[in-house]
């Protein structure tokens, strides 16, 4: 009974938690204007030069990331300069649709950010619009944005967590594992066997092995970041498809590079193949060379995003129907997703490593005879 009254009262607390956010969250979304569901969304999962924490939109809590121009030498700031900057409103002639954004402050002052892009002020210190675009000449742009900082640390947490491994093996050499070593071996185990091993030649997927456990690690990581949106760490880095892109990028070069001259010859001359029949296969081959990454950058990007919409969409029941009631619903639905989420973010790291490992595989194999 103690154990149950226990049980009960942190689950009054959770209740209570939950209203307060749904009602603070409410008052906040319609302080100003109706609550725009997919504003909300886009705003959660674009990069930015900010940490939103919690609060408003404008005027909450946040971590302002440093500016980095290079625009008639290098200039840096920070970016609370444009996000407390001054708003102004321009009349689109041609669509009718009123443009917002906002004029920097003191060191931003030539500047002015629109959509979390940069551009230069005309000489009126006004932003140029055509159609729903600004035209104005755009600096160099080379600021530590949130997916920047979260990418900066996701690599440094795999860092840290990997050099510790390795020092416990170097130090203790062939024992039992303990501690992170303990947690960690059966992962890097499976990786090198079901992964590597399986799709790779077994005379050459050990130099491979190091490249696959760190896409798979730094996939895997930044996924379990990004569930926690909110904390300094997490950020939709994997539901960036620049982030994904580079990614099936490396796995292209990896493929290229290490192909054989068995699968350079069933590209561009396959064998047993009418002679009419190869000119007709050439290009689909040469084609197949880059869609196989192109699927690789989709399925990675299209996987996280849609589960970050999904949690955003569910809880914002509760604002578009503007009662708390709703919450009932809405966040049961919302933690069964976050739940299997966490499934997602090993999974798509697993399936990414997998099929780098398969791609790899196909241009390192030897000629059946």
């Amino acid at each position: 009974m103690q154990h149950f009254s226990k049980l009960s009262f942190i689950m009054r607390k959770v209740a209570f938690l939950l209203a307060f956010l749904g009602i603070s969250g409410f008052s906040f979304a319609n302080e100003e204007k109706e609550f725009n569901v997919s504003e909300m969304i886009m705003h959660h999962i674009k990069d930015a030069h900010e940490w939103h924490l919690y609060g408003p939109e404008h005027g909450g809590t946040s971590i302002y990331l440093p500016i980095i121009l290079l625009d008639n030498g290098l200039k840096t700031f920070s970016s609370s300069h444009f996000y407390h900057g001054q708003p102004v409103t321009i009349e689109n002639k041609e669509s009718g649709v009123s443009m917002h954004y906002v004029k920097g402050t003191g060191p931003a002052s030539e500047y002015a950010m629109f959509h979390e892009e940069i551009y230069k002020l005309n000489e009126a210190g006004l932003l140029e619009f055509k159609g729903e675009h600004p035209h104005n000449a755009q600096p160099f742009d080379f600021s530590i944005t949130k997916n920047v900082m979260s990418l900066l640390m996701g690599a440094f947490l795999i860092l840290v967590i990997m050099f510790s491994v390795a020092k416990f093996y170097r130090k203790n050499g062939a024992v039992a594992p303990k501690g992170l070593a303990k947690f960690f071996e059966p992962i890097i185990v499976m990786v090198r066997d079901d992964i590597a091993k399986a799709n790779i030649n077994e005379h050459k997927y050990e130099k491979y092995v190091p490249y696959l456990l760190t896409i798979f690690f730094f996939i895997w990581f930044n996924n379990m970041l990004g569930l926690i949106p909110f904390l300094p760490g997490g950020a939709n880095l994997t539901g960036n498809i620049t982030v994904t892109l580079f990614l099936a990028v490396c796995t292209l070069l990896v493929t290229l590079f290490s192909g054989n001259k068995n699968y350079w010859g069933h590209i561009f001359w396959m064998p047993g193949v009418p002679v009419p029949m190869k000119f007709f296969m050439m290009p689909i081959e040469i084609i197949g060379i880059f869609t196989k990454p192109f699927a690789l950058m989709i399925r990675l990007f299209a996987n996280i995003t849609a589960g970050h919409i999904i949690v955003l969409a569910l809880i914002s029941i509760i604002f578009v129907n503007k009662n708390i009631g709703w919450a009932g619903l809405s966040v049961p639905m919302a933690l069964f997703i976050s739940v299997l989420e966490v499934l997602v973010a090993f999974l798509q790291g697993f399936l990414f490593a997998m099929l780098s490992a398969l791609f790899i595989g196909a241009a390192v194999e030897e000629a059946h005879h």
